[in-house]
């Protein structure tokens, strides 16, 4: 069987670590059948936020986004299926929490743009570039899952 390998990179945003809400997120995307094979707590510097956030580094909102990013430690996690970074973007829910969707993550516990629980990757090329942002090869692990004849289609693992 071969593995699946699109990788997506996730952040717990410090909203959600207040709020006691990691496990329940973790949960919600293990439960959806992405592999978990990377995470870390970290505290995030102006540096990396800027590396991050590069295409909004020069908009006036910036500082209170990177203030909020590194008032607390975050959760960064990098999770593996198929079509990884589609399925992480539907289980978050739009950007403004408000105007998620019931059940998605955004949608059942925030109400902003700013303070919306988690990051997502975009794109498929966003996710490599943000995966190696915040991971070292070493951080990052292969492992067979057991149960996949029962998570994909037999064509969808081959």
């Amino acid at each position: 069987m071969k593995p699946i390998e699109e990788k997506t990179l996730i952040i717990i945003k410090p909203d959600a670590l207040n709020r006691s809400l990691v496990g329940e997120i973790i949960h919600r995307f293990e439960r959806k059948g992405l592999k978990l094979v990377g995470i870390k707590m970290v505290q995030l510097t102006d540096e990396i936020l800027k590396e991050h956030y590069a295409h909004l580094a020069d908009k006036p909102f910036f500082p209170r986004i990177a203030k909020f990013m590194k008032s607390w430690p975050v959760i960064v996690m990098v999770v593996e299926g198929l079509e990884a970074v589609e399925s992480v973007r539907l289980i978050t829910g739009d950007t403004l929490g408000r105007k998620a969707d019931a059940g998605t993550i955004r949608g059942d516990f925030s109400m902003s743009v700013q303070a919306n629980i988690v990051h997502a990757s975009d794109s498929v090329e966003n996710a490599e570039k943000e995966v190696k942002r915040f991971f070292k090869d070493d951080e990052l692990f292969s492992w067979d899952r057991v149960g996949l004849e029962v998570i994909y289609a037999e064509d969808e693992r081959e």
